[in-house]
């Protein structure tokens, strides 16, 4: 270990010859602190060279340029820093370029800069730009170039030497501070890394504080730091397993997957001995890349007492966000227009406000605009402001301190504020916050800071506040119930949603999904799409006061009703009726007429049965001559045979 602390970042920088002139002077400035190795290469063998150092484990990090470097990121594990370009480069080199010609080409990796456009008056120069991602392109840009009588070129030390091989004049783009800057950074990189090498006893101390089983491997599968429990797993007791490879001591906990860049492996349930172990495998990230993994074991019965534990304490009010844009169902020019004004909102970090009658779909969009924005990886917190009385919503807000009220939980409790801290906050029903609360919460919007119940503290927060309201906000200030203060801090950008009566195109769609899925839980092999279309003239009729959540909750009345029928029954729509009147109310003519033609025959069992004889046993002629479905003579039979056993 003492070794790996004294000596010095090893470094290879991999160039061409025109970039190889700037790497001797800029390396003078950093030879005292690392060993730089210079290697010239050409395209080709750049990243089987890398791969060969990467191999050997004698280079600490490699340096390069444009394309080669992007290339070597790519493909292979070791830290790879690219030598950036800087505008004053640019300039620089433009202007070197303009002392032997007034024309000048530039061909650079990737993309083109437009912003230099505008400066070449000053340099008076007429530029002409290209954009590569391979070899062959660049190769293909130097014909247009010559075609079009350019003498000088500016790029990379790659496009340098295929100006000289073409015999144009060459000029490199980088300069000696961006060389110098890149060395800086490799060295910075390989003392780190030389240093985390040192944290190795330090890591092997914490982990022996742990009340799991853990350790962790480098990139060769030599453990580097366990604790004592996973050496009693491992039955290790007596002797020390660092240096040793994980595989030869328990190949059934290879963290190979991990190491070569699969997902982790988390919360798999394996059978150790006698032991039943949660087990996760996760790899060891740093500056981009894996540099190693952990491995943890913990027995499964400590995991249930704790969860139980959990299970048992009150629960915050928040949710994740599981919604994104692309799951809000429907494409007509109302709900378009509207996923089009969220996904605006969901660029910027200002606060929203979603209006729309209750079962539009607020949430659903509240968490897709978080879910699209840039704070996507923070917490995602709802409350819904009507559902708590005033006491008790502020606390759920703001927080609490120990005994700021009786029955405050000992320690105090971080109140849904702090919760969203980096991500959003989602407060829906906004209009029946009490006013008392909405002088608080304007002093959140304003000062982005909370002061816990109890506290005098300030507490600094970092969230998004999205509002949503079935209600005319406009009103209840008019009423006296809504501070109009408030109201301008939440009405900066404004998504209103359509009720469902104004997207007819998206019914059929909706109704098809939610059927489907109510089906599926149902654990129904029906198909939901041929049971439904008899019904969407009464579901197209319908005003749908209550929205996606009323149709929601009528499909699943719906698909209750499907579950109770035979796969091969006829479906009675008129039955239905009775189950969901709403449907019945005010049918145009040519429905109610439709309805009455299926409504159910009162039959007597005798009447049934004479029926039945009648037709000599056929079920489709005995429905017939009663005008009634096959489906309504089969559950009367089936009641028939019942009553007759119950006798």
């Amino acid at each position: 270990m003492a070794f790996i602390h004294q000596r010095k970042p090893r470094i290879c920088v991999l160039t061409y010859k025109a970039l190889t002139r700037l790497l001797r002077h800029a390396e003078s400035r950093v030879r005292d602190r690392a060993e730089i190795i210079v290697d010239e290469y050409t395209l080709e063998d750049a990243v089987l060279r890398g791969r060969q150092m990467q191999q050997r484990g004698d280079i600490d990090v490699l340096v390069s340029a444009g394309s080669i470097a992007v290339m070597l990121r790519s493909q292979l594990d070791l830290p790879v820093v690219s030598i950036e370009v800087t505008g004053f480069d640019l300039l620089l080199a433009l202007q070197r370029a303009r002392q032997l010609s007034s024309r000048v080409g530039m061909v650079i990796f990737r993309e083109t800069m437009p912003l230099l456009d505008s400066v070449k008056d000053l340099l008076k120069v007429e530029l002409f730009q290209f954009s590569y991602e391979t070899l062959a392109e660049a190769r293909g840009h130097f014909q247009t170039l010559m075609a079009q009588g350019i003498e000088v070129v500016v790029g990379s030390s790659l496009i340098v030497d295929l100006a000289e091989q073409n015999g144009l004049h060459g000029i490199l783009i980088y300069s000696n501070d961006s060389v110098e800057r890149a060395l800086e950074e490799a060295v910075q990189l390989g003392e780190n890394a030389i240093r985390q090498d040192s944290k190795y006893e330090n890591l092997n101390a914490a982990f022996a504080h742990l009340h799991e089983a853990i350790l962790a491997v480098d990139m060769q599968h030599r453990i580097t730091a366990i604790n004592p429990l996973m050496r009693r797993i491992l039955g290790l007791d007596a002797s020390s397993p660092i240096g040793l490879r994980l595989p030869d001591l328990a190949s059934e906990l290879s963290l190979a997957s991990v190491l070569a860049g699969q997902d982790d492996d988390l919360d798999m349930v394996i059978q150790l001995g006698r032991s039943s172990l949660l087990m996760n495998r996760t790899a060891i990230h740093e500056r981009g890349s894996i540099t190693g993994a952990l491995l943890t074991l913990r027995d499964t019965s400590a995991i249930h007492r704790a969860d139980t534990t959990i299970r048992s304490q009150r629960r915050p009010k928040s949710v994740a966000a599981r919604y994104s844009f692309d799951l809000i169902t429907g494409n007509s020019p109302a709900l378009a227009y509207a996923r089009g004004v969220a996904g605006r909102c969901a660029r910027t970090a200002s606060t929203v406000l979603i209006t729309g009658e209750t079962g539009t779909g607020k949430e659903l969009f509240a968490q897709a605009i978080h879910n699209a924005s840039e704070r996507q990886r923070g917490p995602f917190v709802a409350l819904n402001c009507a559902s708590f009385p005033e006491s008790l919503l502020e606390s759920e807000l703001f927080g609490h301190e120990e005994g700021a009220f009786t029955g405050s939980r000992k320690g105090g409790k971080p109140g849904l504020f702090e919760a969203a801290h980096t991500g959003t906050v989602f407060l829906d029903e906004i209009g029946d916050m009490p006013i008392s609360l909405q002088t608080r919460l304007l002093r959140v919007l304003q000062e982005r800071e909370v002061v816990r119940l109890g506290s005098n503290a300030p507490i600094a927060i970092d969230v998004r506040v999205i509002a949503a309201t079935h209600r005319s906000l406009e009103n209840r200030i008019a009423e006296g119930l809504f501070r109009a203060d408030l109201f301008y801090r939440l009405n900066i950008l404004l998504v209103s949603l359509p009720p469902l009566r104004e997207r007819p195109e998206d019914l059929h769609a909706l109704a098809s999904q939610l059927l489907e899925a109510k089906l599926l839980e149902l654990g129904s092999t029906l198909s939901a799409e041929p049971l439904l279309l008899p019904l969407l003239p009464l579901l197209r009729q319908y005003r749908w006061p209550g929205n996606i959540r009323e149709l929601e909750n009528l499909m699943e009345r719906f698909a209750v009703f499907l579950f109770g029928l035979p796969e091969s029954g006829e479906v009675e729509y008129s039955l239905f009726l009775r189950e969901a009147p709403e449907l019945a109310q005010g049918l145009i003519p040519e429905l109610t007429a439709a309805v009455e033609e299926e409504a159910p025959v009162l039959l007597d069992d005798a009447r049934i049965l004479a029926a039945l004889q009648a037709a000599k046993g056929s079920r489709q002629g005995a429905a017939q001559a009663l005008s009634i479905s096959r489906t309504t003579l089969w559950r009367r039979l089936k009641e028939i045979e019942a009553l007759d056993r119950s006798l």
